[in-house]
């Protein structure tokens, strides 16, 4: 906040392990010298009380042992030091420190010296009151009036005011209400005490209220004592109420207005009359330390030193910031003093000693930068180095990877070992789901440290329904090439089946440098994969099925006996083309195997149950074949994608997201309604006059249960989002598997793949699965499956993610996403990918235009129509080959340079292409209009052709206006 630093002029550090606080700093001619600078009184809760005449230090010089004039060590910590006129016989100025029980009066008195050590100063002690209570803090003043002397009063921690008339003890009196002790300060010009009761109010009390009301030793005799008529009860002149508890109170002496009492809150500033009322508030943005308000050169304003707990001082008139200066600490008292080289010098001391002396101001610089010794340049080398320069740019652009990659040798190896069998005890918490038992398996992992390593800790995570027997450990610390070796078991522990076997470990752990010997956070990480044994078991195989999968190689079939012999025992087919998987929470999965062909079908009654058998089959086809020497193996996928049966496990996980946010809307409006009725029933039986309840009981309790019955519905609803989220990442997995065997993507691109379409770990209320992926597909459409590059957009939108109204959108998006990538999209993280280039579609997808995706995007009726077309491929009508035979022949009387093509299937894509130019131009126009007017204009001299999705693909021809863009 502040552009300065308060300027030191000179700083002292009071001891080690002492303790200050707001009481314990004073300023005055406390020796009397009569030279009219102050000196600087200290004194500590160790009992400690130094006294110090500050002067300005040379460049240089180191402070003097001159500036300390005494330092004495007392019996009792010091609570509170002041300065002023506390002997009956004498004008001068003495010094009154406040222990916990005693109250003494010091002479301080120097002694002129006659060699080089200077002065000498004594603290001698004039007189001593021995209190009966723990004293809290004092005021003093001229109490009643008098004149050339101070009276003192102390606040004891029980809420008694003891008076000290110099010499002799006066009185004492209980405050009414007391409960702890706040801050106490006197007013000359009412001759009132103000505090801070526990009320969080001020509270005034006039001087000869407190004369004449009645005395007591103890507090139970004064309450008794003034609840009989014959003693003068104790009042409060007058009362404000804050509303926060105050840390100082300060009347200044020679304020320019008639009343002005500050109040200092946790939060803000109080300015009040001497009748009570708020002159002005000045609401604080900080947390306050301590203030001292002080005379303003203005007329009719006053100043205040404001410390705070930012180590800042800030100068306010009245409720103006004038000032604000960094501090070198938290200051817990502000004095203002002045000394022989300086006036006005602001004292402030910290609760750990820390004594400065500083001023307001700025320090001008003198630096003045160096002149550069002006040398030839090279232009040779500057080449060179601009040349290097660009070949590392180029290195680090062409470089896609956003995982930082992982050091050559790291301190700490960890090895995870998955035990080839199942566990001959199951630790699994539930011992049998379905008829089934469920087994368990032994996993051992394995730590190394190459060098010493400190504090290591291992956590496991697992995909749920799978669990493991503990996830956390705590490891002991590992010399260099010490190993530990942690076992644990996973198992299942839920009613459905994981989408994915694959677990991770971290170990988190610190490496000590020579920099630093507490050590570097450092982490190692390891995958291990669980068996597919852990969740299904072998049967018999079903020859029909709901869903069903073919996955093709290019080698002869194998015996799935050699591929999967742990599911052999107890198969009934002995030649090896069928095998059954039946998943312990979930459906049983066939696998066949074609004896004439070297193709696999893999078929079960639940579409994502497929994703693990389909993945396993994949996985072990790769070993096996590159076991026996194979190289050249590949398997692949030539069926159609199944979009259908995936979007139904789309929309049923968005149908549980929708009625969890209906759950969630009805239980705030039923919690709105119970709080309303019992607000009218606590009304109702407060009232004095009983009225009847009018079945506001009945009303209520009925709301009650609609609240359970809902509470109950929403989490069984939640269980039921988790299982479906799990199952939607399974067919999104086999999807991808799908599709990467379909184009024979990379690992890259498939890695690319399964970051779009499976963002998230869980869902979450914020942020779920359908707003994420259509973001992340609708980036690639608009970037590396772009039609063009000149239509690729660099940013992504920063439009906020929110849950849509349907899934239509995102089954669009997806549609489309597929079909790019079968005409040869590539997928690309960089933003200079170039556009695909359009090849021959298999028979497994067929192109959807461009432009009436377009129109989808309008018409969400069309989705299912879109879908179709995409899943099963559809003969163009004999309008279609027509229209594409007119204008192959235009298109070549225009052009002689393109060659003529034999094939539907091209010319179709020609025309297509055609169109989608054309139509990308319109776009902005076309959303506009309604979806009854979307034909163009006639204008003579121009045609234009559009495609309508009907039953029945149709060609009209219309003639159309020229467009804006166009001109």
């Amino acid at each position: 906040m502040s552009l300065f630093k308060a300027r030191d002029w000179w700083s002292a550090a009071l001891g080690e392990g002492e303790e200050f606080d707001q009481g314990c700093l004073c300023v005055g001619d406390v020796d009397n010298s009569g030279s009219g600078y102050d000196k600087v009184v200290v004194g500590s809760y160790m009992g400690m009380l130094r006294i110090f005449a500050p002067h300005a230090t040379k460049p240089g010089e180191q402070n003097g042992a001159d500036v300390q004039l005494l330092e004495v060590q007392l019996r009792d910590p010091i609570i509170q030091v002041e300065v002023g006129k506390f002997v009956s016989c004498s004008e001068l100025l003495h010094l009154a420190v406040l222990h916990p029980r005693k109250l003494s009066v010091y002479a301080v008195s120097g002694t002129a010296g006659n060699i080089e050590h200077g002065d000498q100063y004594q603290l001698r002690l004039i007189y001593e009151h021995n209190l009966q209570r723990t004293a809290c803090n004092m005021t003093y003043g001229p109490f009643g009036g008098v004149t050339g002397h101070h009276f003192i009063c102390i606040q004891s921690m029980d809420g008694m005011l003891m008076f000290f008339e110099q010499e002799s003890y006066a009185f004492g009196r209980f405050l009414p209400g007391f409960l702890l002790p706040g801050p106490l300060c006197y007013c000359a010009r009412t001759d009132a005490f103000i505090t801070v009761s526990s009320t969080r109010q001020v509270e005034c009390y006039r001087y000869e209220a407190l004369a004449v009301a009645t005395d007591a030793d103890t507090r139970q005799d004064s309450e008794q004592q003034q609840s009989k008529s014959s003693g003068k009860r104790l009042a409060a002149e007058w009362t404000l109420v804050l509303g926060e508890q105050a840390l100082d109170i300060c009347v200044p002496s020679a304020s320019p207005m008639a009343s002005s009492i500050y109040v200092l809150g946790e939060r803000n500033l109080f300015c009040l009359r001497d009748s009570g009322q708020i002159r002005f508030m000045k609401k604080l943005e900080y947390n306050p330390s301590c203030f001292l308000p002080y005379t303003s050169v203005s007329e009719g304003t006053t100043n205040i030193l404001l410390g705070n707990h930012n180590n800042m001082v800030l100068v306010y008139q009245d409720t103006t910031l004038k000032w604000a200066a960094q501090l070198s600490c938290v200051p817990v008292a502000m004095r203002v003093a002045n000394f022989p080289d300086l006036k006005g010098l602001v004292v402030s001391l910290s609760s750990e000693g820390h004594l400065q002396c500083s001023y307001m101001g700025t320090d001008p610089s003198f630096f003045t930068a160096p002149k550069v010794d002006a040398r030839e340049v090279n232009y040779d080398e500057v080449d060179a180095e601009m040349r290097a320069l660009h070949k590392v740019i180029r290195e680090a652009t062409k470089n896609q990877d956003i995982i930082p990659k992982a050091e050559a040798e790291e301190d700490l190896m960890v090895t995870a070992i998955v035990s080839a069998g199942l566990d001959d005890v199951s630790q699994a918490l539930i011992t049998e789901m379905n008829g089934l038992a469920l087994p368990s398996v032994t996993v051992k992992v394995k730590v190394s440290s190459r060098s010493a390593v400190q504090s290591p800790k291992m956590s496991v995570c697992v995909q749920p329904p799978l669990t493991v027997t503990q996830d956390q450990f705590v490891l002991d610390s590992l010399g260099s090439g010490s190993q530990l070796v942690v076992t644990f078991s996973a198992f299942l522990n839920g009613h459905y089946t994981p989408a994915d076997l694959t677990g991770d470990i971290a170990v988190s752990y610190s490496s000590p440098t020579e920099l630093n010997p507490a050590g570097v956070p450092r982490v190692a990480q390891c995958k291990f994969v669980l068996p597919l044994s852990l969740v299904c078991c072998p049967t018999s195989p079903s020859k029909n099925a709901k869903y069903k999968i073919t996955v093709d190689t290019n080698k002869s079939p194998v015996n799935l006996s050699e591929v999967f012999p742990e599911f052999v025992a107890k198969a009934e087919d002995k030649e090896g083309n069928a095998l059954a998987f039946q998943f312990i929470a979930g459906s049983r999965v066939t696998v066949l195997a074609s004896k004439t062909s070297q193709r696999y079908r893999i078929q079960s009654e639940s579409f994502e149950d497929i994703w693990l058998v389909a993945k396993e089959l994949v996985q072990r086809f790769d070993r096996h074949f590159a076991k026996v020497g194979v190289k050249d193996f590949r398997n692949s996928f030539s069926g159609p994608i199944p979009l259908a049966e995936y979007f139904e496990t789309v929309d049923h996980h968005f149908e549980l997201r929708v009625n969890a946010q209906k759950y969630q809307d009805l239980l705030s409006e039923r919690a709105v309604q119970f709080r309303a009725i019992q607000r009218r029933l606590l009304t109702r039986f407060k009232d004095k006059t009983p009225a009847p309840l009018q079945n506001l009981d009945t009303l209520m309790e009925g709301t009650y249960r609609q609240v359970i019955a809902l509470a109950d519905a929403a989490e069984e609803n939640r269980a039921c989002l988790v299982q479906a989220f799990s199952r939607l990442r399974s067919a999104t997995h086999l999807l991808i598997l799908l599709v990467s065997l379909w184009q024979g993507l990379g690992t890259d691109q498939t890695t690319i793949l399964e970051a779009t379409l499976l963002p998230l770990l869980q869902d979450t209320p914020q942020l779920g699965w359908e707003e994420s992926v259509d973001a992340a597909v609708s980036h690639l459409l608009r970037t590396c499956l772009s039609r063009s590059p000149k239509d690729q957009a660099v940013s992504l939108s920063t439009t906020q993610l929110s849950m849509p109204k349907d899934t239509s959108r995102l089954k669009k998006h997806i549609t489309l996403l597929c079909d790019r990538i079968g005409k040869g999209g590539r997928l690309s993280l960089s933003s200079e990918a170039n556009a695909p280039t359009p090849v021959m579609m298999p028979a497994a997808c067929e192109t959807i235009p461009e432009p009436i995706a377009e129109q989808e995007e309008e018409d969400p009726a069309l989705q299912q129509e879109a879908t179709a077309k995409f899943i099963k491929k559809k003969q163009p009508s004999k309008k279609v080959k027509s229209k594409t035979e007119s204008s192959k022949e235009k298109k070549e009387k225009d052009s002689s340079k393109e060659s003529k093509k034999d094939s539907k299937e091209s010319s179709k894509e020609k025309e297509l292409k055609k169109d989608s130019t054309k139509d990308s131009k319109e776009s902005k126009k076309e959303k506009k209009e309604s979806s009854k007017d979307k034909e163009a204009a006639v204008e003579p001299g121009k045609e234009k052709t559009k495609v309508s999705k009907k039953a029945s693909v149709k060609v009209k021809e219309k003639k159309k206006e020229p467009e804006a863009g166009d001109g």
